[in-house]
């Protein structure tokens, strides 16, 4: 699959691992359904755009996937909960990230701003994509993902996505001192490299959720981590933004084995 309108991971992963992070740009052959706010290529069933048009975007990445049989969109709540593929009764869609073993079934999470993680065994194995807002971040999401896994993080590695660029990420105080008080596998050196003091407003800082995030992972003991530099708020014609405007789509990072 080669699709320059796709963001794919340079990586050291298996051939098996297929990784992507969508733009709103749409994909080869296809540019969009979704108009206005939404333009072109929103993934996101949880805002105002048309089902109908969430619906053809949605069929148009997954035809475009090689290998690609299905993919689990997640309710997702800013939590740190890990939902097992496929779904069941016992594994609801309620979740923050997913975890699957199966070939041609993929784990996606939706972004507009928040950093998408994905993971996959080293081996192949079992792949994972994860969302963490600063909350999700700071309270476990990417730990609670690595555990899932069942086997020690030196069989893991990981890959973050587009989202919010440390510049244009500005936070309160209680912020830096939610990861203060507790982030795990992180020092207070590096949490306080990755917050930024804020030259317009006294108390506020710039944070760093890529930074914070790869401290953590590192930390772990992953066995390759890495990630894009694109900012979701800065590049406002290839990404959807929250923070930059408010009323928005959505952009999907997703991986499978095939």
């Amino acid at each position: 699959m080669v699709d320059e309108r796709l963001l794919a991971p340079n990586w050291p992963a298996p051939d098996n691992i297929v990784a992507l992070a969508t733009t709103r740009c749409g994909v080869a052959n296809f540019s969009g359904a979704s108009v206005s706010e939404y333009s072109q290529f929103n993934l996101g069933d949880h805002v105002d755009d048309s089902p109908a048009s969430v619906e053809k975007n949605r069929k148009a990445l997954l035809a475009t996937c090689d290998g690609l049989s299905s993919i689990a969109w997640l309710q997702q709540v800013h939590g740190v909960d890990v939902c097992k593929l496929p779904f069941s009764p016992i594994n609801p869609t309620v979740a923050d990230a997913s975890i699957t073993a199966e070939t041609g079934l993929a784990c996606a999470v939706l972004t507009a701003d928040c950093l998408p993680v994905l993971f996959c065994r080293v081996d192949g194995g079992e792949v994972a994509a994860a969302h963490a807002g600063w909350r999700g971040l700071c309270n476990g999401m990417l730990k609670n993902t690595v555990d899932a896994f069942g086997c020690s993080p030196q069989q893991l590695m990981a890959w973050t996505g587009p989202a919010i660029s440390q510049a244009h990420f500005e936070v309160g105080p209680e912020v830096y001192q939610a990861f203060l008080d507790g982030f795990g596998s992180v020092t207070k050196e590096q949490i306080d490299s990755a917050f930024k003091p804020s030259v317009e407003r006294s108390g506020y800082f710039y944070a760093d959720l890529r930074a914070l995030a790869h401290y953590q992972l590192q930390g772990l003991g992953l066995a390759w981590v890495g990630g894009t530099t694109s900012c979701t708020y800065q590049e406002a014609e290839r990404f959807y933004s929250y923070r930059r405007d408010g009323k928005t789509g959505r952009q999907a990072s997703l991986i499978y084995r095939r």
